[in-house]
């Protein structure tokens, strides 16, 4: 699937990431992918993405359309014409837009949840939550600060800003193959969050994970980046 080049502005971003065991996440991820490790650990996490004015590259603004979307990711790796080459994966997509729900798969990479999104936001504290159409559950209550989480594994925000960055690459599953979307940030900015509550019924379901395989890490806050969105080669 081939879409043309896609423009906005990452109006809020917060990035919720969780490190968990490798072999539950290679029970999940379909070849070629293969968890992305960090000091010993899979990296997994949920993108909590305000996207503002999105139209093809080149059109007004005032044409673009404003949604509420969730993705549940997976750092990944894989190997290509001899080469490591790594990314995430993306399970599952939930948007708050009829339309990316609708064309989800077809237009846009990747099957969309509808989904009902409650998003509060005052004074550097965030609420986020919301419920699918499969009752998928995932919500958030965070607080802007300058300090990092101290038992991250990635220890510095610059780390974990690094990590992140080098994963702008995802691919989504579209029935027998998978849909490549390149995120081109015209800046690269990141701010650390205190996290007081956080819920992901996916990342619960001990079904997929079990007990204990997963713990929460870090969040992340992105805020008033314009930005790109690039069709890759499927796989």
């Amino acid at each position: 699937m081939k879409i043309p080049t896609i423009h906005g502005y990452i109006d809020r971003r917060i990035l919720i990431n969780f490190s968990a065991d490798p072999k539950s996440v290679e029970n999940i991820i379909p070849f070629p992918f293969r968890p992305k490790i960090y000091k010993d650990k899979a990296i997994v996490g949920i993108c909590l993405i305000r996207l503002k004015d999105i139209k093809p590259k080149g059109f007004p603004d005032y044409i673009g359309v404003n949604s509420e979307n969730g993705a549940h990711r997976i750092a990944v790796e894989w190997d290509e014409n001899g080469d490591t080459k790594s990314g995430v994966y993306i399970p599952r997509r939930d948007t708050s837009l009829k339309l990316n729900a609708f064309v989800g798969g077809r237009l846009f990479p990747g099957k969309h949840y509808l989904a009902k999104f409650n998003v509060q936001e005052a004074n550097g504290k965030y609420h986020i939550d919301f419920k699918s159409s499969d009752e998928t559950v995932t919500s958030i209550d965070a607080t802007e600060t300058k300090l990092f989480n101290e038992n991250s594994i990635f220890e510095t925000v610059e780390n974990a800003s690094d990590f992140f960055e080098n994963g702008d690459l995802g691919y989504s599953p579209n029935k027998d193959k998978f849909d490549g979307l390149r995120l081109k940030a015209y800046k690269w900015e990141v701010q650390p969050l205190e996290v007081s509550h956080v819920k992901s019924s996916f990342f619960e379901n001990e079904e997929i994970f079990p007990k204990g395989s997963v713990t929460f890490d870090n969040a992340l806050l992105m805020t008033n980046i314009e930005h790109e969105w690039k069709s890759e080669q499927g796989k």
